[in-house]
């Protein structure tokens, strides 16, 4: 889902995506359940989950949520720790070597802001982080991100603007950018 499109709400491709919500949410429910040393019963939910077996040396401590599943690629070496969300119906990539910290949410697609749409239309685009990034505890990454090789996103931070290569990233701004009332 580019960016710029808008997914009608009562569309076919929209009760595609339901239902595929539907099932994912079944096995992130069961990987869930699973205990924490059964590590082939974890890897085939996974692949069941991803559509494709995992990478090498990938981690993925549950417990473990997403919402699709199938738009989710995972280089090599990538850790993701505890309790992270992973909203990935327009795309998530994370690059090989990159750290995730527990409780982070990943989020590719949301609502137009002006009223009139927003009940009707889903919005959103990929996210896209490079290698050997680090993304701190409880950060959210909202949709269309880019995040460049080496980057560092500190603990708690929103991620609304692409992150450049090799720099540190802070802070929960919220600020009013325009009025519609």
């Amino acid at each position: 889902m580019p960016s710029d499109h808008l997914m009608e709400i009562r569309s076919p491709e929209f009760q595609a995506m339901a239902a595929r919500v539907e099932e994912a949410y079944a096995l992130t429910a069961r990987l869930n359940a699973l205990p924490f040393e059964d590590r082939e019963g974890k890897a085939a939910l996974l692949e069941e989950l991803l559509g494709h077996p995992l990478p090498e040396r990938v981690t993925i401590h549950p417990p473990f949520y997403t919402d699709h599943g199938l738009n989710l690629e995972l280089g090599e070496r990538v850790f993701v720790n505890q309790g992270c969300t992973f909203l990935d119906y327009a795309g998530i990539r994370l690059g090989a070597g990159t750290m995730v910290a527990p409780k982070v949410t990943f989020i590719t697609v949301g609502h137009p802001v002006h009223p009139e749409p927003r009940h009707h239309y889903l919005t959103g685009g990929p996210i896209d982080v490079a290698e050997s990034v680090w993304i701190g505890a409880g950060a959210t990454i909202l949709p269309g991100v880019t995040i460049g090789r080496d980057a560092v996103v500190a603990a708690g931070a929103v991620v609304a603007d692409d992150v450049p290569a090799g720099t540190l990233v802070t802070g929960t701004k919220a600020t009013v950018r325009r009025t519609w009332v």
